[in-house]
C-alpha cells in the first residue's frame, strides 16, 4: 500500500469512528449551542486529533528513522544501513536510499583510489628528485667546501667548517624528507622494518619515548595494504608529535582474535578533545576504506589517544 493511501485510510478510519459515535451517541446540538454540548464537541474533537496524531506517528515511524539516518550518515564511517521496514511507499524510499549510499561509497572509493594513487606517484617523484638532484648537489657542495677549507687560511677555515656542518645537516634533512615521502625500506625490507625505522625516527626527532611491539610471524598483506598501514602509522605519529604533548607512545602490530592484522598506536597525551577531525584523520579513514580495513580513534585505556587499524588478511578475505 502506498504512503498516500495509508495516510488517507488512517484519517478516514478516525473520522468514520467519530461519525459513528456521533450518530449512535446521545449527544445533540441545539440552536443556540448549549455550554454542555460545546464541551462535548470540544472533547470529541480533541480525542479525534489525538487519535489521528497517534496513528500517523506509528505509520510514519520508519520515515523518521530514515530521516535520522540521512542526517547522520558519514561515508567515511560506514554503518549498518537503515532496515527496510514500513509500508510500501516508505520501504521503497529506504531501499532507494540504501542503493544511493552504495553507489556513493563505490564512486567515492574509486575517486579516492585514483587520487591516492596519483598522490603516491607524486610523492615518489618528489622523493626521487630530492635524492638525485638536491641530494647530489648538496653532496657536491660539501666536497667543494672541504676542498676549499683544506686550502683556506686558518682565519676563514673555522667559518668554512661551520658552513660544512650546516650543509651536512641540510643534506640529512633532505634525505629524511625523501624517506618520509617514499619509504624505501618498506619496499626493500617489509612493513615491520619500515615501522621500526619510523618509530626510531620519531623518537630521535621528538624526544618522545617510543615502545614497540611487533609480531614476527605476520603474513604478507600485499603492497597496497602495507602502504596504507605505514601511512596510517606515519600520520598518527606525526599527530602525536605535533598536537598530543605526549611523553611516551606505544606502537604495536599483531594478529588479533579475528585473524586480522591490527595496528595499534596509543599515547599518554592530552587526547582528541572536542576539535573536529582534520584532513589528516579523514585521509586515514579514506585510506582504510580503500583496503576494506576498519579504523577507530578514541581515548586510550589510560588516557591519551588510541588509534586502531584492523586490516583483513588475504586468507581471511577468501
Amino acid at each position: 500500500m502506498s504512503l498516500f493511501w495509508r495516510i488517507f485510510l488512517l484519517n478516514a478510519a478516525v473520522l468514520a469512528t467519530a461519525t459513528v459515535l456521533l450518530l449512535i451517541g446521545p449527544a445533540t446540538v441545539s440552536t443556540p449551542v448549549l455550554l454542555a454540548e460545546a464541551l462535548i464537541l470540544t472533547a470529541g474533537l480533541a480525542i479525534t486529533l489525538v487519535a489521528n496524531a497517534a496513528v500517523l506517528r506509528i505509520g510514519l515511524a520508519p520515515l523518521r528513522r530514515l530521516t535520522r539516518a540521512m542526517t547522520t550518515i558519514d561515508l567515511l564511517r560506514p554503518d549498518p544501513r537503515p532496515p527496510v521496514t514500513g509500508p510500501a511507499g516508505i520501504a521503497d524510499l529506504i531501499t532507494a536510499f540504501n542503493a544511493m549510499l552504495d553507489r556513493l561509497e563505490a564512486e567515492r572509493a574509486t575517486s579516492n583510489a585514483r587520487a591516492l594513487s596519483a598522490q603516491e606517484s607524486e610523492r615518489h617523484r618528489i622523493a626521487q628528485e630530492l635524492h638525485d638532484e638536491v641530494g647530489q648537489t648538496l653532496t657536491a657542495v660539501l666536497l667543494e667546501l672541504k676542498r676549499v677549507a683544506d686550502h683556506a687560511p686558518e682565519s676563514t677555515r673555522t667559518d668554512l667548517r661551520e658552513v660544512q656542518e650546516i650543509t651536512r645537516a641540510s643534506l640529512d634533512e633532505i634525505r629524511r624528507i625523501a624517506r618520509r615521502l617514499r619509504p624505501g625500506v618498506l619496499d626493500e625490507l617489509g612493513l615491520v622494518s619500515a615501522l621500526k625505522a619510523l618509530a626510531d625516527e620519531t623518537a630521535g626527532h621528538t624526544g618522545i619515548t617510543v615502545h614497540r611491539s611487533f609480531d614476527t610471524d605476520l603474513p604478507s598483506l600485499g603492497t597496497e595494504k602495507e602502504l596504507v598501514v605505514y601511512r596510517v602509522a606515519q600520520e598518527s605519529l606525526t599527530n602525536i608529535a605535533r598536537h598530543a604533548q605526549a611523553h611516551s607512545l606505544h606502537i604495536a602490530l599483531r594478529r588479533n582474535t579475528t585473524d586480522e592484522i591490527q595496528l595499534r598506536i596509543r599515547d599518554d597525551g592530552g587526547g582528541l578533545g572536542d576539535a573536529p577531525e582534520g584532513a589528516g584523520i579523514r585521509g586515514m579513514r579514506e585510506r582504510a576504506l580503500l583496503i576494506g580495513a576498519h579504523l577507530t580513534l578514541g581515548p586510550g585505556p589510560g588516557g591519551g589517544t588510541e588509534v586502531r587499524l584492523d586490516v583483513p588478511t588475504p586468507t581471511r578475505e577468501q
